[in-house]
Protein backbone atom coordinates (compact mmCIF):
# COMPACT_ATOMS: atom_id res chain seq x y z
CA UNK A 1 0.00 0.00 0.00
CA UNK A 2 1.07 3.53 0.22
CA UNK A 3 4.01 4.28 2.69
CA UNK A 4 4.40 6.61 4.76
CA UNK A 5 6.98 8.78 7.22
CA UNK A 6 7.75 8.39 10.81
CA UNK A 7 10.07 10.86 13.38
CA UNK A 8 11.23 7.40 15.13
CA UNK A 9 10.42 3.79 14.64
CA UNK A 10 11.75 0.65 17.25
CA UNK A 11 14.17 -1.83 14.90
CA UNK A 12 13.17 -5.49 14.79
CA UNK A 13 15.25 -8.14 13.07
CA UNK A 14 12.58 -8.53 10.50
CA UNK A 15 12.30 -4.91 9.70
CA UNK A 16 10.87 -1.22 11.60
CA UNK A 17 7.70 -2.15 13.83
CA UNK A 18 4.50 -1.87 12.26
CA UNK A 19 6.36 -2.18 8.55
CA UNK A 20 5.28 -4.68 6.63
CA UNK A 21 4.08 -6.95 9.24
CA UNK A 22 0.18 -7.47 7.25
CA UNK A 23 -0.39 -8.50 3.33
CA UNK A 24 -2.84 -9.23 1.09
CA UNK A 25 -3.43 -12.27 -0.62
CA UNK A 26 -5.75 -13.62 -3.69
CA UNK A 27 -7.86 -17.06 -3.32
CA UNK A 28 -4.77 -18.76 -4.30
CA UNK A 29 -2.78 -17.70 -0.86
CA UNK A 30 -0.36 -15.77 -3.33
CA UNK A 31 1.04 -11.86 -2.00
CA UNK A 32 -0.91 -9.12 -3.54
CA UNK A 33 1.47 -5.99 -4.76
CA UNK A 34 1.16 -2.96 -6.32
CA UNK A 35 3.49 -4.63 -9.41
CA UNK A 36 0.09 -6.40 -10.31
CA UNK A 37 -2.31 -4.32 -8.66
CA UNK A 38 -1.41 -0.74 -8.87
CA UNK A 39 -4.03 1.00 -7.36
CA UNK A 40 -3.03 -0.60 -4.12
CA UNK A 41 -0.62 2.46 -3.77
CA UNK A 42 -3.93 4.61 -3.02
CA UNK A 43 -4.43 2.58 0.26
CA UNK A 44 -2.77 5.31 2.73
CA UNK A 45 -1.77 4.24 5.64
CA UNK A 46 -0.73 6.28 9.25
CA UNK A 47 -0.71 5.34 12.67
CA UNK A 48 -3.25 6.41 14.79
CA UNK A 49 -4.00 5.80 18.63
CA UNK A 50 -2.29 2.28 18.77
CA UNK A 51 -4.16 1.53 15.34
CA UNK A 52 -3.21 1.59 11.83
CA UNK A 53 -5.79 3.57 10.07
CA UNK A 54 -6.29 2.77 6.13
CA UNK A 55 -7.76 5.55 4.14
CA UNK A 56 -9.17 4.33 0.79
CA UNK A 57 -10.33 7.64 -1.13
CA UNK A 58 -13.36 9.03 1.28
CA UNK A 59 -13.14 5.60 3.31
CA UNK A 60 -11.23 4.46 6.21
CA UNK A 61 -11.11 1.73 8.39
CA UNK A 62 -8.94 0.59 11.52
CA UNK A 63 -6.31 -2.41 12.30
CA UNK A 64 -6.13 -2.24 15.81
CA UNK A 65 -2.61 -3.28 17.44
CA UNK A 66 -4.03 -5.59 19.67
CA UNK A 67 -6.30 -7.49 17.15
CA UNK A 68 -6.96 -11.45 17.90
CA UNK A 69 -6.17 -13.02 14.56
CA UNK A 70 -8.84 -16.13 13.16
CA UNK A 71 -6.68 -18.88 14.54
CA UNK A 72 -6.61 -20.86 11.40
CA UNK A 73 -3.29 -20.98 9.55
CA UNK A 74 -3.05 -20.15 6.06
CA UNK A 75 0.20 -21.16 3.80
CA UNK A 76 0.66 -17.74 1.84
CA UNK A 77 3.23 -17.67 -1.19
CA UNK A 78 5.91 -14.18 -0.98
CA UNK A 79 7.74 -14.64 -4.15
CA UNK A 80 9.91 -18.33 -3.21
CA UNK A 81 9.25 -18.95 0.31
CA UNK A 82 5.35 -19.94 1.69
CA UNK A 83 4.67 -18.72 5.01
CA UNK A 84 2.41 -19.53 7.71
CA UNK A 85 -0.07 -16.10 8.20
CA UNK A 86 -3.29 -15.86 9.89
CA UNK A 87 -6.26 -13.75 8.85
CA UNK A 88 -7.27 -10.32 10.40
CA UNK A 89 -10.58 -10.65 10.31
CA UNK A 90 -13.54 -11.41 8.08
CA UNK A 91 -14.80 -6.95 7.95
CA UNK A 92 -10.99 -6.37 6.95
CA UNK A 93 -10.73 -8.54 3.80
CA UNK A 94 -14.00 -7.95 2.53
CA UNK A 95 -12.93 -3.98 3.45
CA UNK A 96 -10.33 -4.24 1.14
CA UNK A 97 -12.09 -6.42 -1.55
CA UNK A 98 -14.71 -4.27 -2.10
CA UNK A 99 -12.50 -1.31 -2.97
CA UNK A 100 -10.35 -3.80 -5.15
CA UNK A 101 -12.78 -5.49 -6.90
CA UNK A 102 -11.07 -8.39 -6.05
CA UNK A 103 -11.36 -11.37 -3.35
CA UNK A 104 -8.82 -10.89 -1.18
CA UNK A 105 -7.80 -11.67 2.41
CA UNK A 106 -5.29 -9.45 5.13
CA UNK A 107 -3.32 -11.31 6.72
CA UNK A 108 -0.48 -10.86 9.52
CA UNK A 109 2.74 -12.27 10.16
CA UNK A 110 3.53 -12.58 13.66
CA UNK A 111 7.02 -11.62 14.74
CA UNK A 112 7.93 -15.28 15.94
CA UNK A 113 7.37 -16.70 12.24
CA UNK A 114 10.03 -17.86 10.40
CA UNK A 115 11.20 -16.43 6.91
CA UNK A 116 15.21 -16.43 6.26
CA UNK A 117 16.87 -14.04 4.60
CA UNK A 118 19.44 -15.19 1.58
CA UNK A 119 21.37 -17.95 3.15
CA UNK A 120 24.21 -16.31 1.18
CA UNK A 121 24.07 -12.61 2.93
CA UNK A 122 22.88 -13.66 6.71
CA UNK A 123 24.94 -12.10 9.14
CA UNK A 124 23.35 -13.85 12.34
CA UNK A 125 20.80 -15.95 10.88
CA UNK A 126 18.54 -12.96 10.04
CA UNK A 127 14.44 -13.12 9.53
CA UNK A 128 12.44 -10.90 7.51
CA UNK A 129 8.83 -9.50 7.60
CA UNK A 130 7.16 -9.42 4.44
CA UNK A 131 8.96 -7.43 2.45
CA UNK A 132 10.55 -8.52 -1.06
CA UNK A 133 13.81 -10.04 0.83
CA UNK A 134 15.52 -7.85 2.98
CA UNK A 135 14.68 -6.67 6.45
CA UNK A 136 15.98 -2.80 5.54
CA UNK A 137 16.49 -0.68 3.07
CA UNK A 138 18.63 2.76 2.49
CA UNK A 139 18.65 5.32 -0.22
CA UNK A 140 20.85 8.35 -0.14
CA UNK A 141 19.26 11.48 -1.36
CA UNK A 142 22.33 11.92 -3.58
CA UNK A 143 21.41 9.22 -5.31
CA UNK A 144 18.25 10.83 -5.88
CA UNK A 145 19.37 13.80 -6.57
CA UNK A 146 21.33 12.88 -9.46
CA UNK A 147 18.55 10.68 -10.92
CA UNK A 148 16.11 13.34 -10.91
CA UNK A 149 19.01 15.36 -12.74
CA UNK A 150 18.62 12.91 -15.99
CA UNK A 151 15.15 12.72 -15.77
CA UNK A 152 12.91 14.55 -17.81
CA UNK A 153 10.20 15.32 -14.53
CA UNK A 154 11.78 14.84 -10.98
CA UNK A 155 10.60 11.56 -9.11
CA UNK A 156 9.95 11.46 -5.19
CA UNK A 157 11.64 9.06 -3.48
CA UNK A 158 8.65 7.14 -2.25
CA UNK A 159 8.79 5.66 -5.67
CA UNK A 160 11.24 3.31 -3.98
CA UNK A 161 10.23 3.01 -0.96
CA UNK A 162 13.63 2.87 1.71
CA UNK A 163 13.18 3.00 5.41
CA UNK A 164 16.55 5.20 5.48
CA UNK A 165 16.89 8.19 3.53
CA UNK A 166 20.37 10.17 4.52
CA UNK A 167 21.81 13.26 3.22
CA UNK A 168 25.20 14.34 2.49
CA UNK A 169 28.03 11.95 0.62
CA UNK A 170 28.19 11.08 -3.04
CA UNK A 171 25.73 9.69 -5.19
CA UNK A 172 25.35 5.58 -4.69
CA UNK A 173 28.18 5.75 -2.38
CA UNK A 174 25.51 3.34 -0.16
CA UNK A 175 26.63 0.75 -2.66
CA UNK A 176 29.79 0.20 -1.06
CA UNK A 177 28.89 0.40 2.71
CA UNK A 178 28.68 -2.65 4.50
CA UNK A 179 29.41 -1.82 8.14
CA UNK A 180 27.65 1.78 9.94
CA UNK A 181 25.88 2.97 12.48
CA UNK A 182 22.44 4.99 12.37
CA UNK A 183 22.46 6.56 15.73
CA UNK A 184 22.69 3.92 18.44
CA UNK A 185 22.06 0.95 15.71
CA UNK A 186 24.63 -1.08 14.38
CA UNK A 187 23.54 -2.57 10.33
CA UNK A 188 25.42 -4.31 7.79
CA UNK A 189 25.16 -3.50 3.94
CA UNK A 190 24.58 -6.65 2.62
CA UNK A 191 23.46 -6.46 -1.24
CA UNK A 192 22.36 -3.74 -3.45
CA UNK A 193 18.59 -3.78 -4.41
CA UNK A 194 17.74 -4.71 -7.79
CA UNK A 195 14.16 -2.41 -8.43
CA UNK A 196 11.11 -4.19 -10.01
CA UNK A 197 8.57 -2.41 -12.20
CA UNK A 198 7.02 -0.93 -8.86
CA UNK A 199 9.02 1.86 -8.98
CA UNK A 200 7.75 2.94 -12.26
CA UNK A 201 3.86 3.19 -10.12
CA UNK A 202 2.61 6.58 -9.18
CA UNK A 203 2.15 6.61 -5.73
CA UNK A 204 -0.38 9.42 -5.40
CA UNK A 205 -2.38 8.29 -9.00
CA UNK A 206 -1.89 4.80 -9.02
CA UNK A 207 -0.73 4.72 -12.60
CA UNK A 208 2.12 2.62 -13.88
CA UNK A 209 4.98 4.66 -16.01
CA UNK A 210 7.76 3.40 -17.48
CA UNK A 211 10.42 5.97 -15.32
CA UNK A 212 12.85 5.67 -13.49
CA UNK A 213 13.75 2.39 -14.61
CA UNK A 214 14.09 3.48 -18.13
CA UNK A 215 16.68 5.92 -17.05
CA UNK A 216 17.88 3.66 -14.84
CA UNK A 217 18.72 1.06 -17.20
CA UNK A 218 21.05 3.90 -19.16
CA UNK A 219 23.57 3.91 -16.31
CA UNK A 220 22.92 1.31 -13.38
CA UNK A 221 22.25 -1.44 -15.05
CA UNK A 222 24.09 -5.06 -14.12
CA UNK A 223 23.69 -8.89 -15.28
CA UNK A 224 20.24 -7.69 -16.24
CA UNK A 225 19.17 -6.11 -12.90
CA UNK A 226 18.58 -2.32 -12.14
CA UNK A 227 19.71 -1.34 -9.11
CA UNK A 228 19.41 1.65 -6.83
CA UNK A 229 19.87 1.29 -2.90
CA UNK A 230 21.46 -0.87 -0.63
CA UNK A 231 20.00 -3.66 1.60
CA UNK A 232 20.53 -3.88 4.90
CA UNK A 233 20.64 -6.03 7.66
CA UNK A 234 20.30 -4.71 11.40
CA UNK A 235 22.96 -6.05 14.24
CA UNK A 236 21.23 -3.52 17.12
CA UNK A 237 17.47 -3.29 17.95
CA UNK A 238 17.20 0.27 19.57
CA UNK A 239 15.10 2.96 18.81
CA UNK A 240 15.59 5.03 15.56
CA UNK A 241 15.17 8.94 14.89
CA UNK A 242 15.02 10.43 12.37
CA UNK A 243 18.19 13.20 11.86
CA UNK A 244 20.05 10.20 13.53
CA UNK A 245 23.88 10.10 12.23
CA UNK A 246 25.16 8.25 10.37
CA UNK A 247 28.93 6.73 11.99
CA UNK A 248 31.53 3.97 9.99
Amino acid sequence: MGGMRVKSAQVFEKGLQYDRRWMLIDEFGMFMTQRVYNEMALFKVEVKDKALKIIFERDSIFLSFDYQVIQTPIQATVWDDTITTFEVSKPLSQWFSKRLNKQCRLVSFPEENPRAVDANYKINSEQVSLADAYPFLIVGQSSLDDLNLRLKEPLPINRFRPNFVFSGGEPYEEDQWRNFKIGKNSFVGVKPCSRCVLTTVNQETGIKGVEPLATLATYRKNMNKIYFGQNVLAIDHYEIHEGDEITF
